[in-house]
């Protein structure tokens, strides 16, 4: 389509949102908006740009700042790597690159949590450089203008799709370019229920002609969902409660959560407590099982996590008969770690239940 870029910047200039990283060249603010907003909705990820933005203005503050915070300010956003990623990749920028932000595409590239997109984005909205970006709503709105049905999810999908995306960006407008095909993803051409009547393009778009908006663009693969059964123990004694960081490569590494055993299954409360791993957590421990929750049902994109919080009362110091890997603080404290979404949803209904 010849006029193809210049049709979807025309668009851009008259429907495009205001958004804080839009009004800034700085490439720092610009690659942590990308950060987060990957696989994050504007909406949702809007008030932790700020608040990131706030509490660490420049890439020096973020390098410097204790893990734990920048995980505490991540709580709620999900796919924590990317939290950890970015921490690691600014105290690169600041020590390799002495604070300022590389300028090349393939430096932005090398700096951890930072993918073919992210650097193309970067490097066109902080560089004005030619380099166009493929993220979801690039492909939907390329695949249905252009009826391009090979599946975005493999090899030669993703190299057909950068080779047209890098055909059509305006290279005098690179930064522009990209802004409005995304946006033009994001508003217009919908996951569901696009505006076709209303689009600029529906005169060259082939999903429109075609009647195939529904099926375009294509994925070859599923992911495999995994069921996994987490029993949690908040162990009070006297006002104090254990915790455990998670570290390792599992999900949710270096946030915290109550101590855990997980199993195949769901199990009953006799089951439980019957078991090699409870016994040897609890060894000779006098307890009283307090309380046992409702099942959490908690989401992930490759995991459903079905999760309940049993309350245990001890007799004992924790400290003194707990694993000695468990973090024992005072309940009062507990605002102070940060801890998975599900933990938190269980931490605000028991709250609410003692206030009542």
């Amino acid at each position: 389509m010849k006029h193809f870029s210049s049709e979807i910047i025309s668009w851009y200039l008259q429907n495009k949102r205001d958004l804080p990283w839009r009004n800034t060249n700085d490439a720092y603010l610009i690659w942590l908006s990308e950060i987060i907003l990957q696989q994050t909705r504007v909406d949702q990820g809007m008030s932790y740009y700020l608040k990131f933005a706030e509490h660490f203005p420049t890439v020096k503050h973020l390098a410097n700042a204790d893990n734990d915070l920048v995980m505490k300010l991540w709580q709620g956003l999900g796919y924590y790597s990317r939290a950890r990623n970015l921490h690691a990749a600014a105290k690169t920028i600041h020590t390799t690159y002495k604070g300022t932000f590389p300028d090349s595409y393939e430096a932005i590239l090398s700096l951890k949590g930072v993918g073919d997109y992210t650097a193309a984005a970067i490097a066109s909205f902080a560089f004005n450089k030619p380099h166009a970006v493929v993220d979801g709503n690039v492909y939907r709105v390329l695949s249905r203008v252009f009826g391009i049905e090979t599946p975005i999810d493999s090899a030669a999908g993703k190299k057909e799709f950068y080779k047209l995306a890098n055909e059509l960006i305006d290279k005098k407008k690179p930064a522009l370019h990209n802004q409005a095909i995304m946006e033009f993803g994001a508003l217009q051409c919908k996951p569901v229920n696009p505006a076709c009547p209303a689009c600029p393009l529906n005169a060259n778009c082939f999903a429109f002609a075609k009647k195939l908006v529904d099926v375009l663009p294509v994925k070859e693969k599923k992911t495999k969902v995994r069921n996994r059964y987490f029993n949690y123990f908040v162990f009070n004694h006297k006002g104090t409660i254990a915790l455990h960081k998670r570290i390792g490569k599992d999900i949710w590494t270096n946030l915290h959560d109550f101590p855990l055993i997980e199993t195949s299954e769901a199990l009953t409360e006799e089951q439980l407590l019957r078991s090699s791993e409870w016994k040897k957590m609890m060894g000779k421990s006098t307890f009283v099982v307090k309380s046992i929750s409702t099942t959490y049902k908690h989401i992930l994109s490759h995991q459903k996590i079905y999760a309940r919080f049993i309350e245990i009362v001890c007799k004992n110091p924790l400290k003194n008969n707990l694993p000695k890997d468990l973090i024992i603080i005072k309940e009062s404290d507990i605002h102070k770690y940060a801890v998975p979404r599900l933990v938190d949803l269980y931490l605000e209904k028991r709250k609410s239940v003692s206030v009542n």
